[in-house]
């Protein structure tokens, strides 16, 4: 049997990753990326810190950062929910977890390139929410008012 080149291999991915087949494995992937918590840890970690310029020219240097640190960013998050949103991010090789041997033990979070290449498109989601929640909330209650 021939090997396969590596744009081979990408092209036959293509073909056997088809989200819209139900059994296709790339539906789990989609799932745990649809997050909230997923999309606002990979903005956190991405620099994307919750300021009013997302865009890319504007957003800061991805960051390593403390669990504390991302947890004080996502208001609301609990410790158990944002430690299970980690550990699967890690587990999926979009993040790294590096414990430093210090007193007390110091454990930081940093995206890893594949991380980093799913955190653009995520900022873009993330921006386009805040810039378009106005509309959505109006249209929401155009909607309510005319529905019995």
């Amino acid at each position: 049997m021939a090997t396969m080149k590596a744009a081979q291999k990408r092209a036959q991915a293509k073909v056997e990753y088809n989200a819209f087949l139900a059994g296709c494995p790339s539906r789990q992937l989609l799932d745990r990326i649809s997050d909230k918590w997923v999309v606002l840890v990979l903005c956190a970690l991405g620099g994307d810190n919750g300021g009013d310029r997302p865009d890319a020219a504007h957003a800061d240097a991805p960051k390593a950062m403390r669990y504390s640190e991302i947890s004080r960013l996502l208001a609301g998050v609990s410790q158990k929910m944002l430690t299970q949103t980690l550990r699967s991010l890690e587990r999926d090789g979009l993040l790294t977890r590096t414990v430093t041997p210090t007193v007390p033990v110091t454990v930081s979070y940093e995206l890893t390139d594949l991380g980093l290449s799913l955190h653009h498109m995520t900022r873009g989601l993330r921006s386009w929410a805040q810039t378009h929640m106005d509309e959505v909330l109006t249209n929401r209650k155009t909607h309510d008012a005319r529905t019995p």
